[in-house]
């Protein structure tokens, strides 16, 4: 388990190496996979699995760029500096997101020399919550689901992914 601390420590020192990974590869933008996980424990073999999903399906499509990868106690991170403008890394990225089948589990940030590239940016929705369908910041903001809930969802999709395995309805049995 992290505490608040630790986490937002960690997201400073990501912040920190994006921008030294900016500075050592001019021209280029950085891409940045973490696992998107609620609650305090950030590593486990879940997270490990979606990061390793997402880290493979990144060398898949730049197969000729350096993917450094981190294994953290505040979570798996994936950094990978591509030599092309932000908003098409982070077209490809988003696509990523969608069609991978751990997709939705991955938080694919791209940065450029500007800063962050957002969805908005590149006329794309925001993000869909796991278990309804709204906006991900409503359903954050509101408390909508217990973490419980989304545990149960993310363990459901990451083992249809990695064993075939589908949760069945017990209202069907």
């Amino acid at each position: 388990m992290i505490s608040l601390e630790q986490l937002l420590a960690s997201r400073d020192a990501r912040a920190a190496l994006q921008r030294k990974m900016l500075d050592e590869n001019p021209g280029c933008c950085i891409v940045c996979l973490t696992v998107q996980l609620p609650g305090p424990v950030k590593r486990n073999a879940t997270s490990l699995a979606i990061g390793k999903a997402g880290a493979d399906a990144l060398r898949a499509r730049f197969p000729h760029a350096l993917l450094t990868e981190r294994d953290l106690p505040t979570g798996y991170e994936a950094y990978l500096p591509l030599p092309m403008p932000p908003r098409d890394a982070k077209r490809i990225t988003c696509e990523l997101e969608e069609t991978h089948p751990l997709g939705r589990l991955m938080d694919i940030d791209v940065v450029g020399a500007e800063g962050p590239v957002s969805r908005a940016d590149i006329g794309l929705a925001p993000r869909r919550c796991l278990l309804c369908g709204n906006e991900v910041r409503y359903c954050m903001r509101a408390k909508s689901h217990t973490r419980e809930e989304l545990l149960s969802k993310i363990e459901e999709i990451v083992s249809k992914y990695i064993y075939g395995i589908q949760k069945t309805d017990p209202r069907r049995d």
